[in-house]
């Protein structure tokens, strides 16, 4: 009998190894040997039997983002709206919260969601607005989704984002590219990105005149 690893029978049989983890820790399909020490193999012979195993059930998931740790009450009342949703669409699901700038590709609970999307987790994304999951590159992850076969619903298509939040990314934007320009350190880039701040301050300024 020819024994495969976790990660050749994965390949085979079209899945991730966190999906045949999860499968294995359900009941839903055990390895045929697995070392003392965790290490899963499987028989060849299991192929056909792993396209008989039933489908592990996929989550929902809300994404809730802010910008700021200053912002908490709002992510708070996000975070209840989305939930107030998805009770009412009778769905089972969980949240995922971040904290940070709609341009950092970086941020935790984003690369979360990712990492979900691609191990087939999810079959949906619930967001309260478009820009709460990315401010830029939102095709993307929407084509990401479209392939893995995970559908985006969007509570709210007509909110804007707040002004400061706006002038936030933008301000980011500006940083790297003048770090890339001028260097870091540059007196130069420190000369644009605080004219760029003070420009900001002042249409505020004039807004709040009015």
């Amino acid at each position: 009998m020819e024994l495969v690893s976790i990660g050749k029978f994965a390949k085979m049989v079209g899945v991730t190894t966190t999906t045949l983890r999860r499968m294995h820790q359900s009941g839903d399909f055990i390895p045929h040997h697995v070392t003392k020490g965790g290490t899963r193999y499987y028989a060849m012979e299991q192929l056909k039997e792993f396209s008989n195993a039933p489908e592990t059930e996929k989550l929902v998931v809300g994404y809730c983002r802010v910008s700021t740790p200053a912002q908490k009450d709002d992510l708070q009342t996000q975070v209840e709206n989305v939930k107030s949703y998805m009770y009412a669409k009778g769905y089972k699901f969980e949240i995922i919260t971040d904290v940070g700038s709609g341009i950092n590709y970086k941020k935790k609970g984003l690369r979360q969601l990712v990492n979900k999307i691609n191990n087939h987790e999810v079959s949906t994304v619930v967001i309260l607005y478009k820009d709460r999951l990315i401010r830029f590159g939102y095709e993307l992850l929407e084509y990401l989704c479209e392939i893995n076969g995970v559908s985006i619903e969007i509570i709210d298509n007509t909110e804007q984002s707040k002004e400061q939040e706006l002038t936030d990314d933008l301000i980011q934007i500006i940083t790297v590219f003048a770090n890339r320009l001028y260097g870091q350190r540059s007196k130069k880039t420190k000369r644009l990105i605080d004219e760029v701040k003070k420009n900001a301050e002042s249409g505020k300024d004039k807004a709040s005149a009015y």
